[in-house]
């Protein structure tokens, strides 16, 4: 039997030949989203553009975003000089092995040699058995073609690789593409090891072969990592092959990548020709999957690439290059990662120019999302099924938004919840077990995406609303003809709220289908600006009202809340007023149990330590705040929590940097800024936070973080002047002296240990027995009071109880750590595990007094109270003081004061630590940069004299204010002959200090009164802070919404002084004193 010789066809040109096409009326008004050369003309009927088909409309005005380049290679190409010699080579080395008959090996060979299109980089690199075995796999291929009987042999599948320690060479045709290119992005981009270059070319002859040949990086110890001088942190190949022109437009990308939080992406025309190129440069380590996914975004437009450079300095930045050509659009023919097809006639492509424009916009959302499900590859295969890259992304940031607050517990649990008494133990369990099961069971992740994924019209429908609300306008319209999205574009006519909804429920075929796109428009509804159309962004910012909360669920609404989706993370911020301050937290998960549970309470955490942070911040002008942040299991928090900072402030800062930054849609239309503080995670964070804000241009940038470095940023660090600690401190001794104990002899068990800020000045200002203490390494115990100099040891130098010296330990005393196992304690009992010991303990140990420094939430909740009393009903603790915020639930203290204890809830308790942020703030808004600069950084390691006075009158005030509110909850506890619990007695004295501010910052009587509020203010502030500045000079400075809540905080003292049911009457004679 004669073997079959196998040739690939020729190809089609690349080029298609749009036909001329002129608009409808109906096109005369549309939103071309993403594209900063559109407008919408309001006097037409409103259609919008989205993606989905094509649309012949154009004004190509693209010189405005693209650089014209001269037909410069940009790289050399390789030529290998003994290619000839080599193919002999190969040719008589495939005789000897003789798997391929004689007398067709030199058709094979010429054949792979001069009709693929392979570049000489593959013959030049290869040795002579490569290239063999390379040859021989595609003939084997060929006759299994031949056997299924298939003869066309454009369809023969080519897939050549070779990899050893230093190169690679992957050689395919179009149908593994992305396999490959993912399979780079994993092994040889994302990793952690030495990074390799890549070249790829697009063969032009028969089958458009795709050639990729990676090299590892060759950086010797001469190499600079932090220069950006691209001849000190290139790779020497590089530098070999580059043209003088990319070698400076490489330079240009570097020096801003140095500067940018983002991808920094220009693009070229390149003259002469229909070629285009785009550039972007990044910081290696910031995304993931973002090589194949760029292809993924340009494929998308019809484009395919004949080159593509990935080249990786020493430096840490990244820099790839593509050459882009149009190609028709291959999600309509169906024609994947290929351009020998030919376009559909009807449907002429729209100039390259235009795409390449949408292209160098989309960057950045590729870049924040590399691995989004909702932007699939399923156009190229399916016309119509696949999502464009807006869509795809709101898709995306919809499904997280929708598993964080479609799990809604329904009218069933309200009604239950009206029945119920939540005070009553018991039917607390039951409502916090059906709460649980509700929102774990009712909505999965899986149940929402497949709904998403079901219905990609009605997505487009939505995201169309969303649109219409926020891309921003074109700032040359009159100018303006409407433009192509550059997507797939159909025209929709653009439904209102009522329309929409009702194509909701006649396209639905159940409740759940028709929760899960609804929430899609209480997102677009209660979004007030966000970043998702900047040009350069790191995560995705979404500014939400609170309104779209359940009341029945979130008692409070929210002022604002801030939603963050990256592409590692996912984070919250939420406040209670619109000066407000509280800490940013990073919520680290061990595995993926904890990461589901921690994500499904993601949001119910923030809300909860923001609303605690607001009863909290009774004493200071700012309400409660939080922030958290969620990593995922592999993600860097220190970068994430960068990038969650950073597109914040896209929202707080205007853009006015042209094709970076620019202007967004803010339906809040109110200045806003926000004030943040270390929290768990982020203290050694907030240097960075304060100097990026100024990088980014922000006036407050002094006052946006607290916890900053005393030395370099005027920072006032809590630990190192016990600042929480004090306040802990006063309700503690206080009891102690109302009870008449002493405190020497006090016994105390203390979670959170000597490493912590909280743990370590509990230690250094206490003098009491300590019994226990457990930490993150474990739990030691000894009943006649540990070591105290070694615990002051400990404490001084900020490391756990692991090294604790035992020897110090009596008998019965002993450790336990967290990696121990099978135990023996002192009185015979054995421990299995040293991890669930110490999770448990507080729940078994006795003593005088609880301190909670430090644990996890609702370690103490209404499911284990009741362990907290032994078989008689007598509690384990008589005191407890709660220095950790949420340690114990509302319900659980509740139960607790109820049979006996003494409890001092967190938000009164540890409120000294917010005081001194509060102050920290002041100090930042108050001081100009030189005077900040002189007084709050320190000068050759030593704090100024006004810094000392300035952090003592900060110490002095948080012991008054501590005294003072628990003196009135133990006077107001006495008065009601304790049929009102502390716990309640607390929070009502917050809400009515917090309400009381709300008034007085709404009402302008007081506060217009010139000199009451000089009289007010000077009170308020700091006596070193008045001295220095002067009264009429800080009321020039401070901004007036931050004077009138310092005003009102200062005025609502007088509950302190009168109680928290004080009349009129006792009103005006307290404000007589001003």
């Amino acid at each position: 039997m004669k073997l079959p010789e196998i040739s690939l066809p020729p190809t089609h040109s690349p080029f298609p030949h749009p036909r001329n096409h002129q608009p409808s009326p109906s096109f005369i008004s549309f939103l071309s989203i993403r594209d900063p050369l559109l407008t919408i003309k309001q006097s037409q009927t409103p259609h919008l553009f989205i993606p989905s088909t094509p649309s012949p409309l154009q004004k190509s005005n693209s010189d405005l975003a693209l650089n014209k380049l001269s037909n410069d290679a940009g790289y050399s190409d390789t030529v290998y000089a003994d290619k000839d010699i080599q193919c002999q080579k190969v040719i008589t080395n495939l005789k000897t092995k003789g798997f391929i008959p004689e007398s067709l090996v030199d058709n094979e060979v010429n054949w792979f040699y001069t009709s693929l299109g392979i570049d000489d980089t593959y013959f030049k690199l290869e040795t002579v058995d490569t290239i063999s075995d390379h040859i021989i796999s595609l003939y084997a291929a060929k006759l299994v073609a031949y056997t299924k009987h298939r003869n066309d042999s454009d369809k023969l599948d080519i897939d050549l690789k070779k990899e050893r320690e230093n190169d690679a060479v992957f050689i395919h045709s179009p149908s593994s593409g992305h396999g490959v290119e993912q399979l780079i992005d994993s092994k040889y981009f994302d990793s952690d090891n030495t990074p390799f270059r890549l070249e790829t070319y697009t063969s032009t002859a028969k089958g458009n072969l795709r050639c990729y040949f990676l090299s590892k990086c060759n950086f010797s110890q001469a190499h600079s990592q932090s220069s950006n001088d691209i001849r000190q942190v290139a790779d020497p190949l590089f530098l070999e092959k580059a043209s003088p022109n990319t070698i400076d437009i490489y330079q240009r990308i570097l020096n801003q990548v140095d500067v940018r939080a983002g991808p920094v992406v220009e693009g070229f025309e390149i003259e002469g020709t229909t070629e285009h190129r785009i550039v972007i440069g990044y910081k290696r380590g910031t995304t993931k999957g973002f090589f194949s996914t760029l292809t993924d975004l340009y494929h998308f437009y019809g484009l395919y690439s004949t080159r593509k450079f990935v080249e990786h300095f020493s430096n840490g930045s990244v820099i790839v290059s593509l050459y882009l050509n149009q190609g028709g659009f291959s999600i309509l023919q169906g024609a994947p990662y290929s351009h020998a097809h030919t376009p559909d006639p009807l449907v002429p492509a729209p100039p390259i120019s235009h795409s390449v424009v949408q292209i160098v916009r989309e960057v950045s959302l590729i870049y924040c999302l590399p691995d989004n499900p909702f932007f699939s590859r399923a156009a190229e295969t399916d016309p119509g099924k696949g999502n464009a890259v807006q869509e795809a992304t709101y898709a995306y940031v919809g499904y997280i938004y929708i598993t964080h607050f479609c799990n809604r517990l329904g009218p069933a649990y309200e009604a239950l919840q009206s029945i119920l008494d939540e005070n009553n133990s018991t039917h607390a369990g039951v409502l916090a077990d059906l709460k649980r099961r509700l929102r774990e069971e009712t909505f999965t992740k899986t149940a929402i995406m497949d709904v998403i994924q079901t219905y990609p019209e009605l997505v487009r429908l939505l995201y169309t609303q969303f649109a219409m609300a926020h891309y921003p306008a074109s700032s040359n319209e009159e100018e303006m003809v409407p433009t192509l999205s550059h997507q797939r574009l159909q025209e929709v006519h653009v439904l209102s709220d009522e329309e929409l909804h009702a194509k909701l429920v006649k396209s639905t075929r159940n409740t759940f289908e028709l929760q899960v796109l609804e929430s899609f428009m209480v997102m677009n509804k209660h979004t007030l600006k966000t970043n998702f159309y900047q040009p350069t962004k790191v995560a995705l910012s979404f500014r939400l009202d609170g309104d779209f909360l359940p009341v029945n669920e979130y008692t409070q609404k929210p002022y604002g809340i801030f939603f963050i989706v990256g592409s590692d993370f996912q984070g919250f911020h939420v406040r209670f007023k619109d000066v407000a301050r509280g800490g940013i937290r990073i919520l680290r998960s061990r595995d993926g149990e904890s990461y589901a549970t921690n994500q499904r309470m993601l949001f119910d955490e923030c809300y909860n330590l923001a609303s605690t942070q607001s009863l909290k911040n009774k004493d200071i002008p700012e309400g409660g705040s939080k922030g958290v942040i969620l990593p995922n299991l592999d993600a860097n928090p220190e970068l994430a929590f960068r990038r969650y900072i950073d597109s914040i402030i896209d929202l707080l800062i205007p853009g006015n940097s042209p094709g970076i930054k620019e202007p967004i849609v803010d339906l809040h239309a109110k200045q806003e800024i926000l004030f943040l503080g270390p929290d768990e995670g982020t203290a050694g964070f907030m240097d960075w936070a304060a100097l990026h804000a100024r990088s980014r241009g922000a006036e407050w940038w002094k006052s946006f973080t607290t916890g900053k470095s005393a030395a370099s940023l005027g920072g006032i660090p809590h630990d190192v002047y016990g600042m929480t600690s004090r306040s802990v401190r006063q309700y503690y001794v206080g009891i102690l002296e109302k009870l008449a104990m002493d405190e020497e002899h006090t016994t105390k068990v203390q979670t959170g240990g000597p490493d912590g800020d909280l743990g370590s000045n509990e230690i250094l200002l206490s003098k009491d027995k300590t019994i226990a203490i457990v930490d993150g390494s474990g739990v030691i115990y000894d009943p006649s009071g540990l070591n105290r100099a070694e615990l002051r040891r400990l404490a001084q130098k900020r490391v756990m109880i692991k090294e604790f010296d035992t020897s110090l330990l009596t008998k019965d005393g002993y450790r336990v750590l967290c990696e121990d196992s099978d135990v023996t304690l002192p009185s015979g009992e054995k421990v299995a595990d040293g991890t669930s010991f110490r999770n448990g303990y507080h729940l078994r140990v006795k003593s005088d007094v609880l301190i909670p420094c430090g644990g996890r939430p609702q370690a103490i909740n209404i499911s284990n109270v009741n362990q907290l009393f032994d078989g008689e009903g007598k509690p384990h603790f008589k005191i407890i003081v709660e220095g950790a915020n949420l340690f114990v639930t509302q319900q659980a203290r509740l139960v607790l004061e109820k049979r006996g204890v003494i409890l001092i809830r967190d938000s009164s308790a540890n409120k000294g630590g917010v005081t001194s942020s509060s102050l920290e703030v002041l100090a930042g808004l108050a001081l100009n940069e030189a005077e900040y600069t002189d007084l709050m950084m320190y000068k050759d390691g030593q704090p100024s004299q006004f810094y000392k006075d300035y952090v003592a009158d900060i110490q002095d005030i948080i012991d008054t204010n501590a005294r003072m509110e628990f003196n009135t909850i133990w006077s107001e506890y006495n008065r009601l002959g304790g049929t009102e619990s502390r716990t309640i007695i607390s929070d009502n004295l917050s809400r009515t200090l917090n309400k009381l501010q709300l008034e007085l910052e709404e009402s302008d009587g007081l506060f217009r009164d010139i000199e009451r509020r000089r009289k007010v203010l000077a009170k308020a502030m700091p006596k070193t802070l008045v001295d220095f500045v002067g009264i009429d000079e800080l009321l020039k400075r401070l901004p007036i919404a931050y004077q009138k809540a310092l005003f009102a905080c200062q005025i609502s003292r007088f509950c302190y002084q009168y109680g928290p049911a004080a009349s009129q009457v006792e009103f005006y004679l307290y404000m007589s004193q001003f």
